[in-house]
């Protein structure tokens, strides 16, 4: 095996485990934050794959855009079903 093989594995294995965090974890903050780990190792994976132009585009959208989104949105509504 390759280190590019087993590196690329690694982070095949970080994309499952991140995944599966953000659908059990109990907090939400949590659970975004494990989300956008999916599209960093996604974005690595496509960068080791020779995909550079698909790797921002994920880091960039994935990673950054989404997560941003959802946190700025949990923000603002977190109070939104107290009162």
């Amino acid at each position: 095996m390759t280190m590019m093989t087993l590196l690329t594995l690694v982070l095949c294995i970080g994309i499952l485990v991140s995944a599966l965090l953000a659908t059990y974890l109990k907090s939400v903050v949590a659970a975004v934050v494990s989300a956008g780990l999916v599209g960093l190792f996604a974005s690595v994976t496509y960068v080791i794959l020779s995909a550079p132009d698909v790797a921002m585009t994920e880091a960039a959208i994935g990673a950054g855009i989404t997560t941003v989104v959802f946190l700025f949105a949990l923000s603002k509504t977190r109070g939104a079903y107290d009162e």
